[in-house]
C-alpha cells in the first residue's frame, strides 16, 4: 500500500483522485453478489472524461453531506476514546505504484485496520444501531478499502450527536475481494482503451 498524506477535499486530493476508480464508488462497478453494476458504463465514461480533461465534474452536495464532513473530526475522536485505538489520518491510498485505483479512508488504525465514518440522519442512524452490522450500502466501499490497503479489518462507525455510536469491525471477505479485484482490473483496462481511443 502507498499512502499519500494530503488534505481530503483539497485541490491536491482531487488531483490524485481524478480519473481513477475509488472505493466509495466501487458499487458503481460491482454489486454485492459479484455481478457488474448497472451504473458501470456511466461511471466508466465519467472517469474517461476526467482523464481527458484533467478535471472532476462537480458532484452533488447537500446540507446532509456537508454536516457529515463537519462531524467527522469529533466522530474520529470519539472512536479513539471508545476503542482505545489511535487513528492516523491520510489523504489517498493506492494498492501499489501503478495507482490504478484508490481509497480515501477516514483513518488508518494501527498496522492492520482502517476506519470508515458516516454521519447519517437520525432515523438512519437508529436503524443502523438496530441492525448492528455493516449496512449493505457500504459493503463494496469497505471491502474495497480492505483490497486497496491490504489491511485485515475495517471499522465502520455511524455517528449521530446525542445517540450512542455504532462501531462494528468488518473482516475481509476474500471471495468478494477476489471478484472485486478481477472486475477492477477489467474496468481499468477498459478505461485505458476508451481514453486512448477518444483522447486528444
Amino acid at each position: 500500500m502507498i499512502a499519500i498524506d494530503v488534505k481530503q477535499g483539497g485541490e491536491e486530493w482531487f488531483k490524485l483522485k481524478c480519473g481513477k476508480p475509488g472505493s466509495s464508488s466501487f458499487d458503481k462497478i460491482i454489486q454485492t453478489n459479484g455481478k457488474p453494476s448497472k451504473e458501470r458504463k456511466k461511471y466508466l465514461y465519467r472517469l474517461a472524461g476526467e482523464r481527458i480533461t484533467g478535471k472532476q465534474e462537480a458532484t452533488y452536495s447537500n446540507a446532509i453531506m456537508e454536516r457529515g464532513i463537519e462531524l467527522e473530526v469529533e466522530a474520529r475522536v470519539l472512536y479513539e476514546i471508545a476503542t482505545g485505538l489511535d487513528v492516523q489520518t491520510t489523504g489517498v491510498c493506492y494498492p501499489d505504484d501503478t495507482d490504478a485505483y484508490l481509497c480515501s479512508p477516514d483513518g488508518l488504525v494501527g498496522e492492520d485496520g482502517g476506519l470508515e465514518i458516516k454521519s447519517p440522519l437520525m432515523a438512519t442512524h437508529v436503524s443502523y444501531l438496530v441492525d448492528n452490522k455493516l449496512p449493505t450500502t457500504y459493503f463494496q466501499q469497505v471491502q474495497g478499502s480492505l483490497l486497496v490497503t491490504g489491511r485485515e479489518w475495517w471499522s465502520f462507525m455511524s455517528y449521530y450527536p446525542g445517540i450512542k455510536p455504532l462501531i462494528v469491525r468488518v473482516e475481509r471477505d476474500e471471495p468478494f475481494i477476489a471478484m472485486l479485484k478481477s472486475e477492477l482490473d477489467l474496468f481499468v483496462n477498459e478505461l485505458e482503451t476508451i481514453t486512448t481511443k477518444i483522447g486528444v
